[in-house]
């Protein structure tokens, strides 16, 4: 893409830019790979639609299937720069930083040990995925299932199923939630059982 001499204003201006610092612009288009943003104090790109890129995992805390299901061409962004990527020319930023992570905000309410009421989302091999508030997924695994083993986590529950299930461990750093749903007892275990 070429040093400081071919492209100086450009160069200059990305090498001025703070890790944490806010940027803002507009989105100018979607990609596969990411989403490239125009930025308002920016010089133009020599070849992409913007100096700003946005990583699919930087676009949001949340799960989502596409980048257009997250922003839209035209739309205003405010990001925070991460680094300066000299080999693309170009500014990598984080959507999602500059929104509170929702793992962290369920992590500050809830304690291992406490029952949580959530929806199945996903079966797995080795287990199962429950959703337990907005944008928070634990997964529950096959030896946690039941009081019996478990083969198939389809003999147990289905996806859709409502269930009650019981934290055992809240990892902040991995954003990892594991559930169990052996120390429930057999009254309480989910809604198809209390009819």
């Amino acid at each position: 893409m070429g040093g400081p001499s071919e492209n100086p204003e450009l160069w200059a201006f990305l090498a001025s830019l703070h890790c944490g610092e806010l940027l803002s612009g507009t989105v100018t288009a979607i990609e596969r790979f990411g989403v490239f943003v125009a930025l308002d104090d920016g010089p133009d790109h020599p070849i992409f639609s913007g100096v700003g890129f946005i990583t699919i995992p930087e676009l949001s805390w949340r799960r989502f299937e596409t980048a257009s299901d997250v922003v839209h061409v035209g739309q205003r962004v405010a990001c925070e720069f991460l680094q300066f990527d000299t080999w693309n020319l170009e500014a990598r930023l984080s959507l999602r930083a500059t929104q509170p992570d929702p793992f962290q905000q369920f992590a500050d309410r809830v304690a291992v040990g406490q029952k949580l009421h959530g929806q199945v989302t996903k079966l797995v091999p080795f287990g199962v995925f429950v959703r337990v508030a907005d944008g928070i997924e634990g997964l529950i695994h096959l030896r946690e299932l039941a009081s019996v083993p478990v083969e198939t986590p389809s003999d147990f529950v289905q996806v859709g199923d409502e269930i009650a299930v019981v934290v055992t461990s809240v990892d902040t750093e991995r954003r990892r939630l594991t559930l169990s749903r052996r120390e429930i007892s057999p009254d309480q275990s989910d809604r198809r059982d209390r009819r």
